[in-house]
């Protein structure tokens, strides 16, 4: 089977980027795989794409003989990509005209859409014959007005949308109408880290994220000030780069916290940052899924994370493998953190859980779910029919399947005892 994703800027840095590479790596070791990206600003993707992905730009935003940017076209406002999306004013109508001619001559079976924008334009101008899936890695409650009135009315055109949660996809079931359309919530893949899991010796509360307002990182800095109070020979590294940075490190310096929170920027790969810490915080007022939070549990860490809209509430089994707190609550942030820091049991016993059951992230478990997914949508529109193989990749899907369907059972188990 040919599968294409397009995406936003496959050459940048984000979540949505790492899934697609993820995901598309996995599909590759038995399927046709490309990545599409609408612009290319620099010469080496960040992050590793297997060899055997393909991988192509619709606009060249490269300083030198190609670049495009300066064109008339580049110069004028978008009509196809909405305007209410956040990405609009990188948009034009040369980005517009590319897209449709990609679009116009796909020879994929499946397409698949990675952010709002782009899946409108999936829904207007894919010709006839591919299957058309738009992913929403954001969610709808997150989208301003006007651009939750046009996907209402472009979505109905896709044959499925994924969606990262099961709130999230219980809110377009809810609040928009999709006839005909498959929803499904299919976490973002995280595969098993490159390095030893941590050993939990290491007296270091772990976070890293963009540091912007959503994150929350003035309540973590907020807290841990508490937990110095308690157990100075405890640190907090945070990791990440934002516009929230100077106003946290005056933060840092207001509370004289200088030796024991340290904004260390961005970390590529994350994972050896992770497995040097013994905790993970999360304190944000919403994550659409929390790709940090099965990071770090896929590093052996324990997270403790703010009980916030989506992704949070189903990753974490609360007071099994991590803790949940309250959204926006210092006081309840600085409990979890201290209950872990002073059990060094209990926090040994959460590490054990949360790598084993983190493996239901694992890429080889969520392809399968896309393969299925995709054969149905395939066989239901008559083309091409999805030939599963018995070989690597779904004999690893299977047995992370099957072990995901264990720890779920457990944790249920758990939660009705």
């Amino acid at each position: 089977m040919h599968i294409s994703f397009l995406i936003h800027n496959a050459y940048g840095i984000g979540g949505t980027i790492r899934t697609t590479f993820n995901l598309a790596n996995t599909l590759a070791e038995h399927h046709d795989v490309e990545v599409v990206s609408v612009m290319r600003h620099r010469e080496e993707s960040v992050f590793r794409l297997d060899p055997r992905v393909g991988v192509r730009h619709l606009v060249d935003l490269r300083k030198g003989p190609g670049y495009e940017g300066d064109s008339a076209e580049a110069r004028t406002p978008a009509s196809v990509f909405p305007r209410a999306e956040g990405r609009y004013h990188q948009y034009n109508a040369l980005t517009d005209r590319r897209i449709a001619e990609y679009l116009g001559k796909v020879d994929a079976d499946v397409v698949v859409g990675t952010r709002p924008g782009i899946n409108v334009h999936l829904a207007r101008q894919t010709r006839r014959g591919p299957v058309r899936v738009g992913q929403e890695h954001l969610t709808l409650d997150s989208h301003a007005s006007a651009l939750r009135r046009e996907l209402r009315a472009v979505y109905p055109r896709l044959d499925a949308l994924t969606t990262t949660t099961q709130a999230d996809a219980s809110a377009y079931r809810a609040k928009m109408r999709l006839p005909g359309v498959r929803l499904e919530a299919v976490p973002n893949p995280v595969p098993a880290p490159g390095v030893e899991p941590a050993d939990g010796s290491g007296k270091w509360v772990v976070a890293a994220g963009r540091l912007a307002p959503v994150k929350r990182y003035d309540l973590l800095v907020r807290a841990f000030d508490r937990v110095r109070q308690e157990r100075p020979d405890w640190r907090l590294r945070i990791y990440g780069h934002g516009d929230q940075k100077a106003k946290l490190r005056a933060l840092i310096d207001q509370l004289g916290l200088y030796n024991h929170v340290f904004l260390m920027g961005p970390a590529h790969p994350i994972e050896p940052e992770w497995a040097k810490g013994s905790i993970a915080a999360v304190t944000s007022s919403l994550e659409s899924f929390g790709m940090t939070i099965v990071e770090a549990m896929r590093c052996g860490l324990p997270v403790v994370a703010t009980d916030c809209p989506h992704g949070p509430g189903e990753i974490i089994d609360n007071g099994v493998d991590g803790r949940l707190v309250k959204t926006g609550n210092v006081e309840s942030i600085s409990e979890g953190l201290l209950e872990l820091i002073n059990d060094d049991a209990l926090r040994a016993e959460m590490a054990s859980a949360a790598l084993k059951d983190s493996e239901r992230f694992d890429p080889a478990y969520i392809a399968e779910r896309y393969e299925t997914l995709f054969g149905a949508l395939a066989s239901r529109r008559g083309g091409a029919v999805l030939h599963r193989t018995r070989g690597a990749l779904l004999g690893g899907a299977y047995a992370v399947r099957d072990t995901a369907r264990s720890t779920i059972v457990a944790q249920r188990k758990r939660r009705t005892a």
